[in-house]
């Protein structure tokens, strides 16, 4: 079973998350996309990140309707910074009868070849890229383990949606539904 890749810090969850997730799904040969919620970075401190647990939740809420979709707290028991190159390697041993691709945005396609072993990424899992504003031309768009997706250049904003948490305004239609009531019912994002 091919598996498609979503890492994130998903603070929340978006609908721009879920489109990519299932144009990821309906038009490549990925049978599952799993969300690879990105735990906080002890030498980061960002007071506006949820805690980890809290983020799989809204992950969990937002995902609870379709089958084909999983989450994963995979990272949360890592040495950090993780790597992603290490959490495919994890991910690659416990799951041997799956086989991986990870899921990026165009906009993070031309700084590709400074993250760690991404020779390696390329050759053992290869790419699945969806377009982005802003996205930098790069060669790496005709390289053979790189699959280009066709989908719209959704740019939801994860911090306009706390802001909006923050100003009491309405986020309907930038999240689903489950999440917004997650959220207002945690009071998430309140401070």
């Amino acid at each position: 079973m091919e598996v498609g890749l979503f890492f994130g810090s998903f603070n929340p969850i978006h609908t721009g998350h879920m489109i990519i997730a299932n144009l990821v799904k309906e038009t490549t040969s990925v049978e599952e996309v799993w969300f690879i919620v990105s735990p906080q970075n002890p030498f980061k401190k960002n007071k506006n990140l949820l805690h980890e647990f809290d983020r799989l939740d809204l992950v969990n809420a937002a995902i609870a309707d379709d089958y084909k979709f999983r989450s994963s707290d995979v990272e949360f028991n890592m040495p950090r910074p993780s790597y992603t190159i290490d959490t495919l390697t994890v991910l690659q041993e416990k799951h041997p009868d799956k086989t991986f691709r990870l899921i990026i945005g165009g906009d993070n396609l031309a700084s590709f070849p400074k993250w760690k072993n991404h020779d390696k990424i390329l050759e053992h899992f290869g790419l699945i890229v969806y377009p982005r504003p802003n996205a930098k031309p790069t060669d790496l768009i005709n390289h053979k383990s790189i699959q280009m997706i066709d989908a719209p250049e959704v740019d939801i904003s994860a911090t306009l949606i706390r802001k909006l948490i923050k100003e009491g305004k309405s986020i309907n239609y930038l999240v689903p539904e489950p999440v917004a009531g997650l959220i207002r019912s945690k009071g998430f994002f309140q401070d």
